[in-house]
């Protein structure tokens, strides 16, 4: 589209907004009518470790949700000439699971517990066994259930339970919803009903008859909706906390607020059944749309939901690049030591592009990248390591090329289960998130790590606020249409994308590597055993 039809879309309010609170970055992203992104602004963001907990303050929340948006809100106007007053649709996105507690006033209770806290290893078998059913330690039913047993305090008071985004949607409109997609990372689905599973749901009720609580679970959840579901429209107080500077207008509607693997899935047109997707940042996990149930509960798999409801399984692990960011922030720290500087995308390029030179089995170096505890490998807290034989061929490229394969490394030790148990066959793996924005490396990498085609669109870098603003115009546009027929004819019939082949030669050394990885996980261990504060 040409500017000036792109001005008059924006004045016409032909416009969807999609905004992410990813774990380090909160990102906006504004499209027009052809859904293509005509406006975007971003708010880096770290999580806290406080008293034993990962979390984020609330008013670094609301900071970080209006820098975002002032960004590409001032974007719209220096770009387009006109300011935003009135998007045609918006929505809110975040990282999933995690644990925020309200009173009947609206108070916050308790901290933020978030996705990466690893301390509900017992609630979390006990409850997986009674529901026969995988509830994993960040879903916020474990999280729920810990905070039951402690006796902790603030239980008896709690009015409304819910996660990040269905939080930041609420202070928008008053609206206490989510989408079956978030939904599903709280409590598990019946994707018959599109709903909270009632036989849990009763199940987990039992569990609470002798403790004297005032509440039932029903009481606290959010209302489930859908994909194309109105979901409340911005208020007046949801405007001014938004867009502080009075411009925004409220009445906007908004959709059903969703998590980052929903958004991922529809950035990734991966909603369908045999489609599945891999999100690469701070955390690594991928899903796979299922054409029928497993066979049995695996630790290691989530049983999760598209925004549209449809059963998906779902490897999540807590670590990905943290520590990869890490070393590449300490190589630039040497540059500037040196007298010299790159700026950041380029360090990012070289130090990828040299992993492509290493060896397929990394030399024999090997790196573990658990800046928390990782339940795939049954891990509470962790400690990254670089770890070698004085035989090992310690050179950049290989390094470089043992860092990218620690970030795949759990997710694979999920997938194979899906692929060699479970006989689960995806056409193609759609590649999204920072990992991918390097062209043709992690994409190569994790083709030959998953033994799996990995295709990347032109989205790869920013594809969870893009998804909203596709969910958001989905609710005005897509009438009629379910959402995979409206991602596969009005938004992906001409989308470009790069598909790799795996490389024989990358599949047998990630093999190697992995053996390696797995035989050394209790170098790990005893290092968390040994590294106390």
């Amino acid at each position: 589209m040409k500017d000036a039809e792109i001005k008059t879309a924006i004045e016409q309010g032909k416009t969807a907004l999609g905004v992410e609170l990813g774990s380090t970055r909160i990102k906006a992203v504004l499209i027009g009518p052809d859904h293509a992104p005509i406006a975007s602004g971003a708010f880096d963001w770290e999580n806290r470790l406080e008293n034993g907990i990962w979390t984020y303050r609330l008013e670094d929340v609301w900071a970080g949700v209006q820098a975002a948006y002032r960004e590409m809100a001032l974007q719209v106007k220096e770009k387009y000439g006109t300011a935003l007053k009135r998007p045609g649709a918006m929505g809110f996105s975040a990282m999933m699971h995690g644990y925020l507690a309200f009173d009947g006033d609206g108070e916050q209770l308790v901290e933020f517990r978030t996705w990466r806290n690893t301390v509900t290893e017992a609630e979390a078998a006990e409850l997986t066994e009674l529901f026969r059913f995988n509830i994993p330690q960040r879903w916020s039913i474990a999280h729920l259930y810990r905070a039951i047993r402690n006796g902790e305090e603030h239980v008896g008071r709690i009015a409304y339970l819910t996660t990040l985004a269905g939080y930041v949607h609420w202070k928008l409109t008053g609206e206490r919803v989510l989408g079956v997609g978030e939904a599903s990372g709280m409590f598990p689905i019946d994707s018959g009903t599109k709903d909270f599973d009632a036989r849990m749901v009763h199940q987990f009720d039992g569990l609470l008859e002798q403790r004297g609580l005032p509440w039932r679970l029903g009481d606290i959840l959010p209302k489930v909706l859908v994909a194309g579901d109105p979901a409340g429209v911005l208020t007046e107080e949801g405007a001014r906390l938004l867009d502080p500077s009075g411009e925004l207008e409220p009445g906007v509607p908004l959709c059903p607020p969703e998590g980052d693997a929903g958004t991922g899935m529809t950035a990734t047109n991966s909603v369908s059944v045999r489609t599945g997707n891999v999100s690469a940042g701070t955390s690594i996990f991928a899903m796979a749309v299922l054409e029928k149930e497993l066979s049995k509960v695996y630790p290691e798999i989530d049983m999760v939901t598209t925004p549209a409801g449809l059963p998906v399984a779902m490897v999540h692990c807590n670590t990905c690049t943290s520590d990869l960011d890490a070393w590449v922030k300490l190589f630039g720290q040497l540059l500037q030591a040196a007298g010299t500087e790159l700026p950041k995308w380029k360090l990012y390029d070289l130090l990828y592009f040299q992993a492509l030179e290493g060896e397929a089995d990394c030399g024999g170096v090997l790196s573990y990248n658990y800046y928390s505890g990782e339940p795939v490998t049954g891990l509470e807290e962790g400690r990254p390591l670089l770890v070698r034989n004085p035989e090992s061929r310690l050179n950049l490229p290989n390094f470089m090329r043992a860092q990218l394969y620690a970030a795949m490394a759990t997710l694979k030790i999920g997938m194979d289960i899906l692929f060699d148990q479970e006989h689960v066959v995806l056409s193609r793996l759609y590649g999204h998130g920072g990992l991918f924005k390097t062209k043709g490396v992690g994409q190569r990498l994790m083709a030959g790590a998953l033994n799996v085609p990995v295709a990347v669109m032109e989205t790869a870098g920013e594809g969870g606020p893009w998804g909203m603003a596709l969910l958001a115009a989905y609710m005005v546009y897509g009438k009629g249409k379910t959402l995979e027929a409206y991602l596969d004819e009005d938004i992906f019939t001409d989308m470009p994308s790069v598909t790799m082949e795996p490389d024989p030669a990358d599949v047998a050394g990630y093999e190697q590597f992995m053996t390696r990885y797995t035989a050394g996980l209790d170098i790990e261990r005893k290092a968390v055993e040994t590294m106390k504060e």
